[in-house]
């Protein structure tokens, strides 16, 4: 290796920690959150802590509010990746029970990401 490219590989080496800083670390609370189930829209205060049940295609979900964050607490779809996505703060964060055709957004000033695909 040359020094040319010792230098650029030390730069890459110092680039990455203030690339991950900067871009990757989206601390915005959350003000709302959406909920979305087929075609209705509700959005929800993420101020005051009160529990959500909301029917889907396959039955009934359990949305539970609490200190500011949102996660779906029960649900009938049977991989139970809605709840495993646990508790969702940020603004962007996102949860989904496609079986149940129910989703969860969280709402801010200053979204994480401008668009999620499946």
């Amino acid at each position: 290796m040359t020094c040319a490219d010792y230098c650029a590989v030390l730069f890459a080496a110092l680039l990455l920690p203030y690339l991950y800083i900067s871009q990757w670390t989206g601390d915005e609370a959350g003000i709302s959150a959406t909920i979305m189930n087929g075609n209705a829209i509700t959005e929800v205060s993420l101020a005051h802590d009160h529990t959500l049940e909301v029917d889907g295609a396959r039955g009934t979900s359990i949305i539970n509010i609490e200190d500011g964050k949102i996660r779906f607490a029960a649900s009938p779809c049977l991989g139970k990746q809605c709840i495993h996505s646990g508790w969702l703060e940020h603004a962007g964060e996102f949860a989904a029970c496609l079986p149940n055709r129910i989703s969860v957004a969280v709402l801010g000033d200053e979204p994480r990401f401008d668009s999620i695909n499946f």
